[in-house]
């Protein structure tokens, strides 16, 4: 006879007792996650994240309350849970799970983790520790009403890179500067816009008219000529745009004709741009007139009128005006989806541009969850993948990880009226860069253009997500390339490869013992790269979706997609699916 503990078999209540599991994030899925694990039963918890709480969380990560607000998300979900069960024994660090300290020797002391991010580069550093350590994880994500959960063991199932990852989306500088064709597009140059006002700026984010545009054939000094601009302050003059609004005093007219009228008439003059697509409307402060009707509904998702946007205009730039000159005069601030008048400056700045271009305004709300990458988080989700996260991983501690399975949760039941769709996991990808036996790419680069610090910085650590590499030529030397101890190869940083001897055909072996993992480099020299892309991986297709290779158990759910950025699926059976700041991959 089988003898119970509650509901669970006595053996594997007394395994849940003494095993130590490791949670990572103690966000939406993280609270959810915690609350589950002790009242199942598992007394030797430890759960890392560097965030801490914010009121935006309170609606959904119910470990949390007001009082917590700035306070450390795993420090207070620790203390909640132990509300529910005092006798478990949780230890909660308020760090990256980057951080170095967090090794593979670490990762060993447990028989599971479970990932509970919100962000590719900690999920496929968890990915490689994992693989590195050879322990069981188990992968989650959710968007709004869509949710996964599955299992990577190293040598059994895909790992989390073994499927190309699209990378976020971005837009060539000249369609966010000079030809915005949607919302998305003005909502970008907003955000540029308050960096270059308020914030920190950068090159790259450039808000100005872009007389580098690839349409254009003219002339930029005779087209500037024929500009009919106003010669008075707000003028488009060829410094800083936070130089030229500190010398207008943050003057909210003066900024608003400048950006609205003298910039988009400078435009106009760029007649190439307009032959084949609709003229932008120029705007006049002091031809604007209240012409607006009263609008209705919850404050956040109203769609106010011209004059409306006007008016949060000029109020958003005095208050942000304030906030500067209380820091001081060299101050910089950093916008936040979350603080109101930035919010409101870009909502307000987007929806104007988005007038000028003959768009479709959008509510604060709309603007808010496209500026902040945001797919609505809804709590229920969090709970049922919370829920499947825990029994994949008893399964896992009774010995069956044979019947573990990727589980997709649906908008909608499927033709066989299910919700929760199982799909048995695919085998390790041959061509993955990480869990492959000898992992290899090939990187196709202009040896004569690119730098040592590219490809550290943009290459190894962003692209092949490596913490701390170390780069080796295969040149008969050994020649020390790139070294992660701090100063060794620093003289390296800004001299092309091709000064090292490299060249079309060498070989790069790259090291990262932190991740203890290897990737063998080989390059492939090119003049031919596009405008603006310094690099690209050979082979690879990530806006396409791989070819089919699971075995669904159940098919014909409901297929639910939208737009964005990483991923915590493995299954190559799947429709894109996005999360927050994370795209994954559901089943269709």
């Amino acid at each position: 006879m089988v003898h119970l503990v509650g509901s669970l078999r006595k053996e594997l209540a007394d395994s849940l007792s003494t095993c130590s599991v490791l949670v990572v994030g103690a966000g939406g899925i993280g609270c959810e996650l915690l609350k589950n694990l002790v009242l199942t039963g598992f007394k030797n918890i430890e759960v890392i994240d560097l965030d801490t709480i914010d009121v935006s969380n309170l609606n959904r990560q119910f470990l949390f309350q007001k009082k917590h607000v700035g306070k450390s998300k795993a420090q207070v979900a620790k203390e909640s849970a132990l509300q529910f069960c005092p006798s478990a024994n949780i230890t909660a660090y308020h760090d990256s799970i980057m951080n170095p300290d967090y090794n593979v020797e670490y990762f060993r002391k447990f028989i599971l983790v479970m990932n509970a991010l919100d962000n590719r580069a900690a999920r496929n550093h968890v990915n490689r520790m994992c693989l590195a350590a050879d322990i069981p994880l188990i992968e989650s994500g959710t968007a709004g009403y869509l949710g996964q959960v599955t299992v990577i063991k190293k040598g059994m199932t895909e790992c989390y890179e073994c499927q190309p990852k699209p990378t976020q989306k971005t837009f060539p500088g000249c369609t966010i500067r000079n030809t915005p064709s949607e919302p998305i597009h003005c909502i970008v140059w907003a955000k540029y816009l308050f960096n270059q006002l308020f914030g920190e700026e950068d090159a790259d984010q450039e808000v100005s008219p872009d007389t580098a545009d690839p349409e254009l054939a003219w002339n930029p000094e005779d087209t500037a000529a024929r500009a009919t601009a106003s010669e008075k302050d707000g003028d488009i003059k060829r410094i800083s745009t936070k130089e030229w609004a500190r010398s207008t005093g943050y003057d909210p007219v003066k900024l608003f004709n400048k950006l609205f009228k003298d910039d988009i008439m400078y435009l106009l003059t760029m007649d190439k741009l307009w032959k084949k697509r609709k003229a932008p409307t120029p705007l006049d402060w002091q031809h604007l007139e209240n012409k607006d009707s009263p609008v209705s509904g919850l404050k956040d998702q109203q769609v106010l009128g011209l004059w409306g946007y006007c008016q949060l205009f000029q109020h958003s730039v005095e208050t942000l005006r304030s906030q500067i000159q209380e820091k001081g005069e060299s101050a910089e601030l950093v916008w936040d989806k979350d603080d109101p008048p930035a919010m409101d400056f870009v909502t307000a700045a987007a929806n104007l541009r988005m007038h000028i271009f003959s768009m479709n305004m959008k509510s604060r709300f709309d603007v808010k969850s496209m500026a902040g990458n945001i797919i609505p988080a809804i709590a229920t989700t969090n709970a049922v993948i919370a829920g499947l996260i825990v029994l994949e991983g008893l399964k896992i501690l009774s010995g069956e990880i044979e019947s573990c399975r990727s589980i997709f949760l649906n908008k909608c039941p499927n033709l066989r009226k299910k919700l929760l769709v199982p799909c048995i996991l695919d085998p390790p990808s041959a061509n993955c860069y990480v869990c492959a036996s000898k992992p290899e790419v090939t990187v196709k680069l202009n040896v004569h253009k690119t730098v040592v610090l590219t490809l550290q910085d943009r290459i190894l650590k962003e692209r092949f997500g490596m913490v701390a590499p170390d780069v080796q030529i295969e040149d008969g030397k050994g020649t020390i390339l790139i070294s992660s101890e701090e100063g060794e190869t620093e003289a390296n940083n800004n001299k092309f490869l091709s000064d090292f001897g490299i060249r079309n055909g060498s070989r790069l072996q790259v090291d990262d013992f932190l991740q203890d993992y290897t990737l063998l480099v080989n390059v492939l020299h090119t003049e031919e790269l596009e405008r603006d892309v310094e690099f690209e991986v050979v082979g690879e297709a990530p806006d396409k979706a791989p070819p089919p290779q699971s075995k669904p158990e159940e098919v014909n759910s409901i297929t639910n997609g939208n737009k964005d950025s990483s991923q915590p699926s493995t299954s190559s059976k799947v429709t894109n699916v996005t999360t927050k700041g994370n795209k994954f991959r559901c089943h269709p």
